[in-house]
């Protein structure tokens, strides 16, 4: 691949895709080691008539992150997953996250289970169609549709049932 439009598809992506990886694991260091893992991987396997560099970037990112866990649960299995899950992510997202809505909507995301909240966070802080998820979660996009609907649902419950006022 060519150096420049990989330096290209870093600056365009690197932050995106940061984001959504420390999302899931929770942890600075490891989301830093999986980020550049993922353009490694791109440096040496991506290939040229790829159409959706982007989507092909988070589908990477997701499943080093996913061998990632099964790695360590193979190590020692309670103890690091414990340290994984223990982790504080509040620190690198409040330099990210400035004003107070977008905060409230962190905490509702917490609230939700993994899989739904890995679809609103590639939906709209990836932007990624609800095409490009199913194909990076492999599922199909009428099933995405349906969880994101769900979880939009849920979040919405849980911010009238803590006294927040919605539209």
């Amino acid at each position: 691949m060519n150096s420049d439009i990989l330096e290209q598809i870093y600056k365009l992506y690197s932050q995106q895709l940061y984001l959504y990886i420390f999302s899931l694991c929770r942890n600075t260091a490891l989301a830093e080691d999986l980020l550049q893992e993922t353009f490694l991987k791109a440096i040496l396997s991506l290939p040229d008539s790829n159409k959706n560099v982007r989507a092909w970037l988070y589908m990477v990112a997701r499943n080093l992150y996913f061998d990632r866990l099964k790695y360590e649960k193979h190590i020692s299995r309670e103890a690091d997953m414990e340290q994984l899950k223990d982790l504080s992510s509040n620190q690198p997202l409040d330099r990210i996250i400035k004003d107070e809505q977008n905060k409230l909507l962190y905490q509702a995301l917490n609230v939700l289970d993994d899989r739904k909240r890995e679809i609103l966070e590639l939906q709209y802080f990836g932007g990624l169609s609800q095409q490009e998820i199913a194909q990076i979660m492999h599922l199909k996009p009428n099933n995405i549709r349906v969880l994101a609907l769900r979880a939009r649902r849920e979040i919405r419950l849980w911010m009238e049932e803590n006294g927040y006022d919605l539209p």
